[in-house]
């Protein structure tokens, strides 16, 4: 091998692997890939091409004299690039139009080449695809070293190129699953402290005698409207942070049961009396989503009752079966009044619309008032 060439393949490399691993963005990397191999093989074109599942291969990456509409060409799983992609030996071509290996194989755009090579981009499992140059007819064939030089580049920037993949996605895993974690916290703890905190305040607001009614009465109906208000945006940064979810990861898992019995706890609080909590069915992996639409309906359930109900018994049913996880909260109270609640309501309307689930209320100033919703999952999870 050329020691000179090979020097300067090093040095190329070792500039992929740095771009690469920095994060950059892959079609950056496969750019300044493509730039380096035509600089080494002094070829006049180059071409990154990326394996399809089918066995093509697309050109996503160009360089040299000409270009245009070279990026997002394929070419057959049965052409010699195609070859390369899978695995094979570099294939060199003194003239790819004539050479019989190549030639039923070379696109319109690539008739005014002649000297040909392809390896291999990637090495063992990690292959990629295949790097191509060209040189223009009546160019020198690709010698021997050079090619040499060319197929130990493309292995390198191959494995390198994947590699820094592999590392990008895991930090993007990792990143989803810190995020995940502070949605859950804001969710599970901080939305029930302020929803703790304003169930508090609109009973005191019920309780007090008529002399304080109309002005501290007032004040407080404002805090409730903004505490209310505040968990609205903290459930819109909960959704902000769970989404998008990294390609392939699998939504997280949540215990159910646990935040129905925490609802429940905090309800009871502030009725004065426990309500029946029953439980049916595998609660403990329910994907988060799903988790989330059934905690809303399960909070502003109960939240009606604590304002409005003035019930003296509430049941909560919460199972799980082959449809799906069905909420049922029912009290014996007086019924929502006429004109109240309505945003809250609405936003359960709009979550069963969402998750493709049901939600329905029936309520009576003598029959007290039953929520139902119903959410359906994959029966995959």
């Amino acid at each position: 091998m050329d020691p000179t060439l090979a020097a300067r393949a090093l040095s190329a490399a070792t500039e992929i692997t740095g771009t690469a691993l920095s994060g950059e963005d892959p079609g950056d990397v496969l750019e300044t890939v493509v730039a380096r191999a035509v600089e080494l093989a002094e070829a006049d074109l180059g071409l990154v091409m990326v394996r399809a599942d089918d066995g093509q291969v697309v050109a996503e990456a160009a360089h040299g004299d000409t270009t245009q509409g070279l990026r997002g060409l394929a070419f057959s799983a049965d052409s010699a690039a195609g070859q390369v992609a899978r695995g094979g030996k570099p294939v060199v071509s003194e003239d790819f139009t004539v050479d019989p290996r190549t030639a039923p194989f070379v696109p319109p755009e690539l008739q005014g080449f002649g000297p040909f090579a392809a390896s291999a981009f990637g090495a063992g499992g990690r292959v990629l695809g295949a790097l191509t140059v060209y040189r223009r007819h009546g160019g020198e064939p690709f010698s021997a070293s050079t090619v040499e030089v060319l197929t130990a580049f493309a292995a390198q920037a191959g494995v390198v190129l994947a590699l820094a993949e592999g590392a990008n996605a895991r930090h993007r895993v990792t990143l989803y699953q810190e995020r995940e974690r502070i949605a859950r916290e804001l969710h599970d703890v901080i939305v029930q402290r302020l929803y703790g905190a304003g169930m508090q305040l609109d009973r005191v607001r019920k309780n007090m005698r008529k002399r304080f009614a109309q002005a501290d009465g007032a004040r407080l109906s404002e805090a409730i409207d903004q505490l209310d208000q505040t968990i609205e945006e903290i459930r819109g940064t909960v959704r902000a942070l769970r989404s998008p979810e990294p390609a392939n990861q699998s939504v997280t898992a949540t215990d159910l049961a646990e935040s129905a019995r925490g609802e429940v706890r905090i309800a009871g609080e502030l009725l004065g009396y426990p309500p029946t909590l029953e439980l049916s069915g595998e609660l403990a992996d329910i994907p988060a989503e799903q988790a989330d639409h059934i905690r809303a309906a399960l909070r502003e359930a109960l939240s009606n009752v604590v304002r409005h109900s003035g019930a003296s018994e509430t049941r909560v049913t919460l199972s799980r079966d082959a449809e799906g996880v069905k909420l049922r909260v029912r009290d014996n109270g007086s019924g929502v009044p006429q004109g109240v609640a309505k945003r809250g309501l609405r936003h359960l309307a709009e979550r069963a619309t969402t998750s493709g689930g049901r939600f329905s209320i029936n309520s009576s100033p003598s029959l007290g008032t039953l929520v139902a919703f119903d959410v359906p999952l994959d029966q995959t999870v």
